[in-house]
C-alpha cells in the first residue's frame, strides 16, 4: 500500500479521488482549504485544513511527513483556482491569485516533498485542455488557462531534472468533467464524466503510470467542453 498526498479534496474530482484510493487501502494525505466529514472518518485518511499558497500552511505538511510517513509514493496536484473574466477587467492581483493557486503552490508543495520522494515515485499534476498550446481556447479564462500550461511547462522541467533519482512527473490536462468548477466555468453546460469516473481514471493512473511515462502530457478529454 502507498502513501499518497492528494490536494483539492473539499469536493469534485479530488474529493472522490481520495475515497477511491482510501477504499482501496491506501494511506492518503488529504489537503483542502475545507475538509468533508466522510474523509475525516476514513480510518485511511489524515486531513489537514490549509491554503497551499500559504508557505506558512506548508510547514504543517512538512510536519506531517516528518513525523508520520517518512516517505511519499505520490502525490495528485489537483487543487485549483478558477477566474471567469474579461481580460481588460483581469488584475495583475487576479493573475496572482490564480497562479499562487495553480503554479507556485505545486512548485513549494513538490519542493517541500523531495527529501520524501524515492525512486519509483509518481508527481501528478491536473492541467487542462485549456493549457494545451493549439487547443481550443474560451474568452475569460486568460489566467486561467495560462496558468495550467505553465504547470505543464514546470513537470516536463522537473521529470529532466530528477530522472536520475527516478521520480516520475507526468500530466493530465482534462477535459469537462461535471463539477462546480465547470459548472463556474460554463453555466448550463453538462459535461459526459463525472468526477467520479475521471476520479477513476486517475487513480489507475497514479499509481501505474509511472512505469510508462515520465515527463509527459497526457490529453484526457472527449469534449472541450
Amino acid at each position: 500500500m502507498k502513501n499518497i498526498i492528494v490536494t483539492g479534496t473539499s469536493r469534485g474530482i479530488g474529493y472522490e479521488l481520495a475515497l477511491q484510493l482510501a477504499n482501496a487501502g491506501h494511506q492518503v494525505l488529504a489537503l483542502s482549504r475545507k475538509t468533508p466529514k466522510a474523509l475525516m472518518e476514513h480510518p485511511n485518511i489524515s486531513c489537514l485544513s490549509v491554503d497551499l499558497s500559504l508557505e506558512l500552511d506548508l510547514l504543517e505538511v512538512e510536519k506531517f511527513l516528518s513525523a508520520t510517513w517518512k516517505m511519499v509514493d505520490a502525490i495528485v496536484h489537483n487543487a485549483g483556482a478558477l477566474l471567469l473574466s474579461p481580460f481588460a477587467e483581469t488584475t495583475t492581483a487576479d493573475f496572482e491569485r490564480i497562479y499562487k493557486v495553480n503554479v507556485f503552490a505545486i512548485a513549494s508543495l513538490t519542493r517541500m516533498a523531495l527529501p520524501y520522494l524515492k525512486k519509483g515515485s509518481h508527481v501528478v499534476s491536473i492541467s487542462s485542455m485549456g493549457g494545451i498550446q493549439g487547443s481550443v481556447k474560451f474568452a475569460g479564462l486568460s489566467a486561467y488557462s495560462s496558468s495550467k500550461g505553465a504547470v505543464i511547462t514546470l513537470s516536463e522541467l522537473l521529470a529532466e531534472e530528477y530522472k536520475e533519482q527516478g521520480i516520475a512527473f507526468n500530466v493530465l490536462a482534462l477535459g469537462s468533467v461535471q463539477t462546480e468548477m465547470l459548472a463556474e466555468a460554463f453555466p448550463g453546460y453538462q459535461a459526459p464524466l463525472t468526477a467520479a469516473q475521471m476520479a477513476d481514471y486517475i487513480f489507475n493512473f497514479t499509481l501505474t503510470g509511472h512505469q510508462f511515462y515520465n515527463g509527459k502530457v497526457l490529453q484526457v478529454s472527449a469534449t472541450t467542453p
